[in-house]
């Protein structure tokens, strides 16, 4: 049974205005939409681990979605998803808030993938690229209102990668399961390094018992005491709190 159906809908549109999110019946159709498109092109290409429907909604578009709750603004707004995977957080962003997204991803097959979600969902504003932040950064410097990622790196390395993309004043939205202590206490060493500020920490329940979802929210409040961006790799392996 494909997930986009009326009780889908209707059932989606509930869940989030649990959340205070309100969409509409479309963009509801959307997100149910591109989940379909999801796992059809998970049977020849492994995009996701996720295959039954309810997890997808749970798992994939709420948890998705729940990131707007800490978006500010309209659609003019533009933002960069790092590690986008099969189009995820950045898809439900772009049909929840209209803005003008830049998707990434360093796997060409899963970028192409995304790409072809985006022409079905008949989506103009955003694009797909092959790149890794990083080397993004170099050529994209400071253009950014939001930097977001899900499941990709540790808080501190996302954080490195997010500063130099992002504006002055941007935010750098991470989301995660139930960040440790230490885990935080990091990613404020590397956040002061990186003109960074933690300004918020929102903690979701998903629902039918699906987990937790922390959104951690870094300000960039001023200019990084070191050298943005390393070079590729680099952050991963050798990151600024050692």
């Amino acid at each position: 049974m494909p997930a986009d159906t009326l009780e889908n809908r209707n059932a989606l549109c509930e869940s989030l205005a649990s959340y205070g999110i309100s969409i509409s019946s479309d963009q509801a159709c959307a997100l149910l939409r591109h989940l379909d498109l999801v796992v059809e092109k998970n049977k020849v290409l492994n995009l996701t681990r996720i295959t039954s429907i309810e997890d997808g909604i749970d798992k994939h578009i709420i948890d998705s979605v729940l990131l707007t709750t800490v978006m500010e603004g309209a659609s003019e707004k533009c933002f960069l998803d790092i590690g986008t995977g099969a189009g995820f957080p950045g898809i439900p962003i772009t049909i929840v808030t209209g803005m003008q997204g830049t998707l990434i991803d360093s796997v060409g097959k899963k970028v192409a993938a995304v790409n072809e979600f985006l022409q079905e969902l008949n989506i103009s504003s955003s694009q797909a690229l092959q790149i890794r932040a990083e080397e993004f950064a170099k050529t994209c410097h400071t253009r950014y209102d939001y930097v977001v990622a899900r499941a990709v790196a540790e808080t501190a390395v996302l954080i490195e990668y997010a500063a130099p993309l992002l504006k002055m004043g941007g935010k750098a939205i991470i989301a995660k399961a139930l960040p440790s202590s230490e885990e935080i206490e990091r990613a404020d060493i590397v956040s002061c390094m990186c003109g960074m500020n933690n300004v918020s920490r929102e903690t979701f329940e998903l629902p039918h018992s699906a987990g937790t979802r922390t959104l951690l929210v870094y300000e960039k409040v001023g200019k990084a005491s070191v050298k943005l961006p390393r070079a590729v790799g680099v952050a991963k392996h050798h990151p600024l709190y050692e």
